[in-house]
């Protein structure tokens, strides 16, 4: 049966950036059928079934390009513990570990992470991690359209930012090349085709020239995106600096890895040239907004898109709400091109949405327009932050919320509808996330006591 959301303001995120006001869209077999006048396609569809779309803006869903979804064991923690961004650099993204979790507890924090996604109208992921397979199965049941990029590295040791020695390890590599290769065969076009799989080296100070060759040697054969951490914190551009004699953005394209098929997520470290070399690539670029402000870094999107970059955008840890990320991409866009008017609202919208689309090779998706795949979200315009409703774009870019999206859906399923998730267990998730991740973290302080608690911290649950 067909779907009309009628008597709807719909935000197509098309050429024009065109928003149809009092009308309808028709959703059937997946894609969207037709967006026009309510009467024109009450009549095209008569037996559809019909929502009202009074009080409604639909919109396309966000992609989030970057994010480590497990990585909420981490929240309220990491955030304030960012490494220095002048020497002496020793390593590492915090201070302090992540507590271990098993199997089955890893995968409900990143069904945590999936949850808040999905209720900030996220409709399409990159998923980078290390051992996806353990929970790729409960990532297919949210209904979520998904990249899942395995990672690989063969230093062992250290982490990203640590300019000590580099002691290679074969057997980390061959295992990270493994893992990918079976996460491709096993998951690779699944869910009919809503998953996808690609590859992912960690980071330029975490792969050996060797590594990078193969890693791309393998996206390659398997045809599919790559991605890679890269210019994410100082300390990463002098680890680079110190083995390689080179930039990190250099050391990449000098090994072959920099194509037009790779996201290259944060690039907040760069040099100009390095900018250069990334757009004469075409290569695409998450802007992971929310956690740049928290480290106080920010990578340069108005020469990254100048010099031919695609711009997308990213949650990265701990938080999943594209929302604030493509609010929070607007603001310090602003603030540091000292200019009150650009990037404008629509710009914002479109990294987050289209552009992210196209970096995850979804072309027919992340615009709303007759023949796309129906990803989209309907947000609640009768709040009091997004009235007067005079510029929906930019009320919603400026002053919308998570909390305002009501309805998502992915391939024409709802996920969500009135608020209510459809597609996971919301209560006993968040629940049991907290549970978890509470006694995780204070085992890991009991078990280890010379590292420092943090100001604040809760007791166990």
């Amino acid at each position: 049966m067909a779907t009309l959301i009628h008597d709807t303001t719909i935000v197509t995120v098309d050429d024009a950036d065109t928003v149809h006001h009092d009308a309808s869209i028709a959703i059937e077999g997946g894609r969207i059928a037709a967006i026009g006048a309510n009467d024109a396609l009450r009549a095209r569809f008569p037996d559809a079934e019909r929502i009202d779309g009074r009080n409604r803006m639909v919109m396309p869903g966000f992609a989030n390009i970057h994010t480590h979804l497990g990585m909420t064991l981490a929240r309220g923690i990491f955030e304030d513990l960012s490494p220095p961004h002048a020497p002496p650099f020793c390593g590492g993204l915090s201070p302090l570990p992540l507590p271990p979790l098993s199997r089955e507890e890893t995968g409900v924090m990143v069904q945590l992470g999936a949850l808040e996604a999905l209720r900030s109208g996220t409709t399409a992921l990159l998923e980078d991690g290390a051992g996806i397979a353990g929970y790729a199965g409960l990532l297919e049941t949210t209904g979520l359209r998904l990249l899942l990029a395995e990672r690989a590295w063969d230093r062992a040791k250290a982490g990203i930012g640590d300019p000590g020695p580099f002691e290679v390890s074969e057997r980390l590599g061959d295992e990270g090349m493994e893992r990918i290769a079976r996460l491709h065969a096993e998951w690779n076009g699944k869910a009919g085709g809503r998953i996808k799989v690609g590859v992912a080296a960690w980071a330029p100070d975490m792969c050996t020239p060797g590594m990078l060759k193969r890693l791309r040697g393998l996206q390659q054969s398997l045809d599919c995106v790559c991605t890679v951490h890269l210019n994410q914190i100082w300390g990463e551009v002098a680890a680079v600096q110190a083995h390689r004699g080179m930039l990190p953005t250099e050391y990449l394209h000098a090994e072959g890895f920099v194509s037009d098929r790779m996201v290259a997520a944060h690039c907040r470290c760069m040099a100009h040239r390095e900018e250069r070399l990334l757009g004469q690539a075409r290569a695409r670029v998450s802007f992971n907004s929310a956690i740049a402000a928290r480290r106080g870094l920010s990578p340069r999107i108005q020469v990254l898109e100048a010099e031919g970059c695609t711009i997308g955008m990213g949650t990265d840890n701990m938080a999943e709400d594209m929302v604030e990320v493509m609010r929070t991409g607007l603001f310090m866009e602003r603030i540091r091109r000292e200019d009150g008017r650009s990037p404008t609202p629509e710009h914002a919208l479109r990294w987050a949405t289209r552009n992210g689309y196209a970096a995850m090779e979804v072309p027919d998706g992340g615009w709303l327009a007759q023949g796309n795949r129906a990803d989209l979200i309907m947000v609640r315009t009768d709040r009091a932050h997004l009235v007067p409703r005079m510029r929906p774009v930019s009320g919603f870019v400026h002053q919308g919320q998570a909390a305002d999206v009501v309805d998502v859906m992915v391939d024409g399923a709802w996920l969500m509808r009135d608020g209510r998730v459809l597609s996971m267990d919301e209560e006993v998730i968040v629940a049991e996330a907290d549970r978890i991740a509470r006694r995780a973290w204070a085992k890991m302080f009991a078990d280890n006591p010379g590292l420092e608690v943090p100001r604040g911290f809760a007791p166990p649950a």
